[in-house]
């Protein structure tokens, strides 16, 4: 078995689960009674706060604990979008993002009566400053662009974003979901005043996820019946989840620049395989411009319903694009907004690499992916005869 979509999730590193087992034994309480058996729960969520303030670099009071990267991709664009309302109304996003962010943006705009801008990006995928310094309007309140994509890889020149935001006096959220544990995430020195990450992708638990607001920032809740995580996101914590997700953050963090350099071997050992065996595939995204795990590729010809079910039953583990959008026959919206012919688009597939790959894995998937496409390749020709 071979599983190559840690893009997807990722599992539950050791010491994540260490540090969750005695809170659900033990620490049952809730965060925000005042007996002992809350007290020491409120320690547990108090240290793990702590704990992640101090790798984003930020203050502890900043963080706000939601139940993944979609909740915290809602909460930052709809709580900044409506609190800001009255200095305007216009959006800024990126036709690439996650859906989480899209479908957020789409809410404000049929629902809420804002106005928003969608940018292009290159071929290559990233966004071009001066479409968004052109895109900047006096009553634009918010900019969202995904540091990198989840599909591609693909990373965006988030300091030189920020920057053009900063110089407008307008809000930088940023969905960095794929990049935390892949790349140094330090808001403040990145200059963005908002960001979402989630614990799954970091081999941390589902269920957990963080918004990152810089202080200062005004926050319209999503819900409503408590007082937790400073009025910002009401409901009782789940003190395992996040004692679990910091343990992971620390561990993912840990000779970070290492893993990367070792991961980015063996997908550029896995491209070099697959461009031989099939010299027309095409990779999207410059891979200078990638994260180091994600390799995107089209194979022109090729059913990629059919290559995904191929592979599966090799036992190779990856996917066309976002998990989010399983069961969807649609092409990826990522690809499309590449400029990717959406026939192309429907024959992609992405591989992902985390730091349980071996070289082992990237040659079972490479001898998996070999057969399937040789079979695909032996039932063309003989239809073709027919």
């Amino acid at each position: 078995m071979a599983y190559l979509d840690y893009n997807a999730t990722t599992p539950l590193a050791p010491c994540a689960l260490a540090a969750m087992v005695p809170v659900l034994e033990q620490e049952f309480g809730n965060p925000s009674s005042i007996h002992a058996h809350g007290r020491r729960a409120r320690a547990v969520l108090d240290n793990s706060r702590d704990t992640i303030a101090a790798l984003l670099g930020v203050r502890p009071h900043e963080i706000i604990f939601t139940g993944g990267g979609t909740e915290s991709d809602n909460l930052a664009i709809l709580g900044l979008a409506r609190s800001r309302s009255v200095l305007g109304k216009h959006l800024i996003t990126v036709s690439t993002e996650h859906h989480a962010v899209l479908h957020a943006f789409e809410f404000l705009a049929k629902s809420e009566g804002f106005e928003v801008t969608v940018l292009p990006v290159t071929r290559d995928g990233q966004l071009d400053p001066d479409q968004l310094r052109s895109a900047l309007r006096p009553d634009t309140i918010l900019v969202s662009v995904m540091s990198a994509n989840n599909e591609t890889g693909v990373i965006q020149p988030m300091s030189e974003l920020a920057a053009i935001c900063r110089s407008h006096g307008v809000p930088l959220h940023s969905d960095m979901v794929q990049s935390f544990g892949k790349q140094t995430v330090r808001p403040g020195e990145i200059g963005i005043n908002a960001l979402s990450i989630a614990a799954h992708k970091f081999y941390g638990p589902k269920g957990a996820g963080i918004l990152y607001l810089e202080a200062g920032q005004s926050l319209a809740p999503l819900h409503l019946g408590g007082s937790h995580e400073n009025q910002r996101r009401p409901g009782t914590e789940d003190v395992a989840n996040i004692a679990g997700m910091a343990a992971a953050a620390e561990w993912v963090q840990d000779g970070m620049e290492s893993e990367q350099h070792r991961q980015s071997v063996l997908r550029e050992s896995l491209w070099d395989g697959i461009s031989r065996l099939f010299p027309t595939a095409i990779r999207n995204g410059n891979p200078e411009l990638t994260l180091a795990n994600t390799l995107n590729v089209t194979f022109p010809g090729v059913d990629g319903e059919t290559l995904l079910i191929g592979l599966d039953l090799e036992g190779v583990s990856v996917s066309s694009g976002s998990a989010c959008m399983v069961g969807s026959v649609q092409p990826s919206h990522v690809l499309i907004a590449m400029g990717v012919d959406p026939a192309l688009a429907k024959s992609t597939v992405r591989f992902s690499i985390g730091k349980p790959t071996t070289a082992a894995d990237v040659e079972a998937a490479f001898a998996g992916l070999s057969r399937v496409l040789s079979r695909q390749a032996t039932k063309t020709s003989t239809a073709d005869r027919l």
